[in-house]
């Protein structure tokens, strides 16, 4: 079975020593070669689009060799690339759209949303049969996307405060008219009238402004993912897309055997968002099968059981059982971002993001100190670790974690971060 899956990151540019947001986009642009690489609305951010991948240990290579090569490009401006749904430091300004007629459209008519749109996200693209299919399965799908929400959850700081969410960026990014969980419509043709009447009704100005969490892609035969933040590990980006292409395998087979995939009533998904967005993994999800409150680990355990036959028709089910216990022995990256920010303060936040980005799993460099770009002997980029290092693996990770102890509750976490926001540094 061979169907192919792709990825769209989105990365901040922050400043290397003081780790604030910079509109330095267009720098590292002119750097780089390739259509691969792309503006966004905001100029602190730069997009990038992979290859179509069968496996997922090659689309694993695919994002380490572009986040490597983003690094070597930014490293010598004194910047550098962070994938995280939102970075500690920003500045809220009209002034820094990309130069481009749609973004100052956007800018001029939606004005703080768009000022506010310093977020970046990971999109994931898998093959369907048709743009009728794609449009049928998105209601079976998208139950499931809340606990991918979670693992995602990489943006609990903004402007230089501790939110109290793992993920703000969904917060901000709900803002927009066209956001959040996505209706059920009867074929292509019902869904594309029902974008025609936004644009008639000037609520957008193009296809290109649907946010939903998923969505048909208008210019290639895939459902896109777009639930996601940008992930500072490739590890979870990973995850996500076998998980993600599974569920609309899945899907796609249910419609196939049933004509049908969902019951219609989808009002609880937005409040299912939400909660994955307050707790990341650390918290309760809503269960897309009992719609009922449980443990993000369990939600997710769960899913994978259901998707195994899938995950092993793909030859994925060993990949993404061993980054899922890992991931969950870990916990989210809102989670560990709070701990280093507790510990060293939110500019060491940043620098662990930033190095996380670039495939580094060891202690973040000191603030303001020369690092040169990634590369291993000869001059070379390091190859991308592998998927699976050894069969216990999660089992070691997960018993490491167990020796400091059990983990706060989410309210005894919350009041924590809260006491040790008072200490974070101010930001003009």
């Amino acid at each position: 079975m061979t169907v192919r899956v792709g990825v769209e990151e989105e990365f901040h540019v922050v400043d290397a020593e003081s780790g604030r947001l910079v509109p330095g986009a267009g720098a590292i642009l002119d750097r780089l070669r390739g259509s691969e690489f792309k503006n966004e609305l905001q100029r602190s951010s730069v997009e990038w689009n992979s290859q179509v991948h069968a496996s997922l240990d090659s689309l694993q290579t695919d994002l380490s060799g572009a986040r490597r090569q983003l690094d070597a490009t930014a490293s010598p401006l004194g910047l550098n690339v962070v994938a995280a749904g939102t970075v500690p430091f920003a500045r809220v300004t009209s002034g820094d759209a990309t130069a481009d007629p749609r973004y100052r459209h956007m800018v001029d008519e939606y004005r703080q949303v768009a000022d506010e749109h310093l977020v970046c996200s990971a999109q994931v693209h898998v093959d369907v049969p048709d743009r009728d299919t794609a449009v049928r399965i998105m209601c079976g799908v998208s139950p499931s996307l809340p606990p991918l929400l979670a693992l995602s959850a990489s943006s609990p700081f903004w402007l230089g405060a501790d939110t109290g969410y793992a993920s703000w960026r969904t917060m901000l990014w709900q803002r927009w008219p066209t956001a959040g969980p996505v209706g059920c419509f009867a074929d292509a043709a019902d869904y594309d009238a029902a974008i025609e009447g936004l644009i008639r009704a000037d609520v957008i100005s193009d296809p290109g402004m649907v946010y939903y969490d998923m969505r048909p892609c208008d210019h290639q035969q895939t459902l896109e993912l777009r639930i996601c933040d940008a992930c500072p590990r490739t590890e979870t980006v990973v995850l996500i897309a076998g998980l993600y292409r599974a569920l609309v395998e899945d899907a796609r087979v249910r419609l196939e055997r049933s004509g049908r995939v969902c019951d219609g009533r989808h009002e609880w998904l937005r409040a299912a968002v939400w909660r994955a967005a307050q707790s990341g993994l650390e918290g309760d999800l809503v269960d897309p099968v009992t719609r009922l409150a449980a443990p993000a680990p369990t939600v997710l355990r769960d899913m994978l059981r259901r998707l195994r036959p899938t995950l092993e028709a793909f030859g994925d089910w060993d990949t993404v059982r061993v980054l899922l216990e890992e991931a969950l022995a870990r916990g989210s990256a809102a989670h560990s971002l709070r701990e280093v920010a507790a510990e060293k303060g939110l500019l060491a936040c940043v620098g662990t993001m930033a190095a996380e980005t670039r495939g580094e799993r060891g202690q973040s460099p000191a603030p303001g100190a020369v690092r040169q770009p990634v590369a291993g002997a000869g001059g070379t980029p390091p190859g991308p670790r592998p998927l699976i290092r050894r069969r216990q693996s999660a089992a070691d990770t997960h018993a490491a974690a167990q020796k400091g102890g059990p983990r706060p509750s989410p309210r005894e976490d919350t009041t924590a971060r809260r006491a040790q926001t008072e200490k974070l540094p101010s930001v003009p």
